[in-house]
């Protein structure tokens, strides 16, 4: 039976290839929303090469130390959210997961030896997002549901507001379980109030869909919401595709602007964005505009999407000068260690045989494993598995050069954390942090 996971992180930063997660929060629901199970709320314990952001503890208020004394290992808990989480027919699904707490858990997964990708697609799994959603609803279909705005009027969704307008509890905004409750009352809220779009969208989770609906072989402009888009028309435009992007993903231009009052000297990525056919992208025909006052909702017109549709057709040079930027652009900056270089390439079937080898073994055989990996990243990344999950595994050249990466990696982290620091105010806070960095 296919069934819901709504889950959600606290984590020690916001970088996903180099901070770490601190709580993972989540319930169990049918397709209908409701609980399966009881619901799962569990720390993590702080690596020992890593500082937190002073920051995002300020925010959680969940202290290193707290993990240390009620968590579990990072190898622990990759364990047991590949056995008992994310298991076959299971929808994960979040608010803003796809973005964020999906990115942790690939980095997560990959620096303790599993594999970061068959979570989310292997045997009948797959993953969808509230947020756009959220953002799509309140552009196209906002009926019924209260919306809340900014101090300053502009248009939010963050999910706090969105509960309390809506007569929702949510207590403890920014604990991951209460979270995890708020976003399942968001989804029966536009589940009730919007039953078609809410189900047009589950469906459209599926890349396949996706590529039916947006493709450059047959292009169509399409109605995209996402938060690279404006506030002020709810984060939603129409777009169309005009290039292949990274990866097997598509560039796409906001029909929203006339290309020929761009200046040449301006970037086109205000303009362009790129599609990913395997974030659950918010997307759906043109035609969903007609009637209800669908085009004024986004404020544009048929008649300006043509005029700048045509424009851009006609200019096949800018097409090609954003496809071979893009193709220039780096995704992610240069890895400074094997941990942030998960998105170097993928492993190939020997390296997975000999992965599943490390992760299976006890205390007792890690330290007389030492397989020999195709993958340059492996070796470096086994040493620094062993010391944050079983130091006792390591020999004392291999502790030594553990020290020497730990040492390293703190004295990075340690001016960021300082500056960040002098600006906490929570007292205990601010003491807490200070004693674990000296522990470190």
């Amino acid at each position: 039976m296919k069934t819901f996971f709504f889950y959600d992180l606290e984590t020690s930063g916001l970088i996903p290839r180099a901070d770490r997660i601190m709580q993972f929060a989540g319930q169990r629901t049918d397709l209908n929303l409701e609980p399966i199970d009881e619901p799962i709320n569990i720390l993590v314990k702080m690596t020992d090469d890593a500082l937190p952001s002073p920051s995002a503890i300020n925010v959680t208020k969940i202290t290193p130390q707290q993990t240390l004394m009620d968590g579990i290992s990072e190898a622990e808990f990759c364990k047991y959210v590949y056995e008992e989480i994310f298991t076959p027919d299971t929808v994960a699904v979040g608010y803003n997961t796809v973005r964020f707490d999906d990115e942790f858990m690939r980095a997560t997964l990959w620096r303790n030896f599993n594999d970061p990708y068959e979570w989310e697609w292997k045997d009948g799994r797959s993953r969808w997002d509230i947020l756009d959603v959220v953002r799509l609803t309140r552009a196209l279909r906002p009926e019924g549901i209260n919306w809340p705005f900014r101090d300053d009027g502009v248009p939010t969704n963050r999910l706090e507001l969105i509960t309390k307008l809506n007569g929702v509890s949510h207590e403890h905004a920014h604990d991951a379980l209460s979270d995890v409750y708020a976003t399942i009352a968001v989804a029966r809220l536009i589940r009730d109030k919007q039953p078609k779009l809410f189900e047009y969208l589950f469906k459209m989770r599926d890349k396949r869909e996706i590529q039916r609906l947006i493709n450059l072989e047959n292009p169509e402009p399409f109605v995209y919401a996402s938060g690279r888009y404006s506030s002020q028309f709810n984060k939603t435009t129409v777009a169309f595709p005009i290039a292949p992007g990274r990866n097997g993903n598509v560039l796409v231009y906001d029909l929203r602007f006339d290309l020929n009052k761009l200046s040449n000297s301006e970037s086109f990525f205000p303009v362009v964005k790129e599609l990913c056919y395997n974030k659950c992208p918010a997307v759906a025909p043109i035609s969903v505009l007609d009637g209800e006052n669908g085009w004024k909702k986004i404020g544009l017109t048929s008649e300006i999407v043509q005029k700048n549709l045509k424009t851009i057709i006609a200019h096949p040079e800018f097409v090609e000068k954003v496809r071979s930027q893009y193709e220039e652009h780096s995704e992610f900056p240069p890895a400074l260690e094997p941990e942030a270089a998960l998105y170097d390439g993928f492993l190939n079937e020997r390296d997975k045989g000999r992965t599943m080898m490390v992760r299976n073994a006890d205390l007792a055989k890690l330290g007389d494993l030492h397989p020999v990996f195709d993958d340059e990243r492996l070796p470096e990344l086994l040493l620094h598995y062993k010391g944050r999950n079983y130091p006792e595994s390591l020999s004392e050249a291999e502790m030594e050069k553990y020290e020497q990466y730990r040492t390293n990696r703190l004295k990075r982290q340690a001016p960021k954390f300082m500056a960040e620091l002098n600006k906490v105010t929570d007292d205990f806070i601010k003491q807490e942090l200070l004693l674990y960095m000296q522990s470190l």
